[in-house]
């Protein structure tokens, strides 16, 4: 009597196979994916002596090219006033790569993942004068979405009661996911790196010659 053979696994499921596989290698494709940094400067990053005032302007002029700026402080390094600079930008949901012109999200593995989940992150640029010189540091905070369901699912959406018990059942059922919160994720290192090297280019790029008409 002959055994019946197995039936082999249709190539849709096979390839289901691969591909759950290949997606459980993230930190491999981030390696492949994310370009490695020419430079990497310390954060905090210390600079010259410069007007406190000139300085200042700098800062906000980089970040405001990434986030919406909600509050500042600015710093004061001059005799019988030293304060601290302080800037707060306000939330920005990550850039995805439908939106190239958008600099919040760099290259590589962040802009995928704010594509592929719901991603925000705000900034805080600190501007602490040492001395004639000062000490700028960036620090950008990365936040996930946390929802009661996913985008398509439809578990929990509604429910029907089996215990005989009257209840008015609303036509009017929710389209979206509810969020419950934001999970931190650390901070966005690589973000920082951009931004930080956007402040010492504008402050240390030297002055064009201007031609003087005679």
């Amino acid at each position: 009597m002959k055994t019946p053979r197995r039936p082999k696994p249709p190539a849709i499921a096979v390839l289901c196979c691969a591909l759950l596989a290949a997606l459980g290698c993230g930190r491999l494709a981030y390696r492949l994916s994310t370009p490695v940094p020419q430079t990497v400067v310390p954060n905090p990053i210390d600079m010259p002596p410069v007007a406190d005032d000139f300085l200042w302007m700098q800062v906000v002029d980089v970040v405001d090219d990434y986030f919406r700026i909600q509050r500042e402080r600015p710093v004061q390094n001059h005799p019988g006033m030293v304060l601290e600079g302080r800037l707060d930008t306000s939330y920005r949901t990550g850039a995805s790569l439908l939106e190239p012109w958008r600099k919040d999200s760099t290259v590589g593995f962040e802009r995928w993942q704010s594509t592929l989940q719901s991603i925000r992150r705000r900034a805080t640029v600190f501007v602490r004068p040492q001395g004639t010189g000062y000490s700028i540091e960036v620090v950008v905070q990365k936040e996930l979405e946390d929802t009661d369901r996913g985008l398509q699912a439809s578990e929990g959406v509604a429910s029907v009661r089996t215990d005989g018990t009257l209840e008015r059942i609303s036509d009017s059922l929710p389209q979206t996911p509810t969020t419950l919160g934001w999970i931190p994720l650390g901070r966005d290192s690589t973000l920082e790196q951009v931004i930080l090297q956007d402040i010492i280019g504008r402050v240390q790029q030297a002055d064009r010659p201007t031609l003087l008409q005679h």
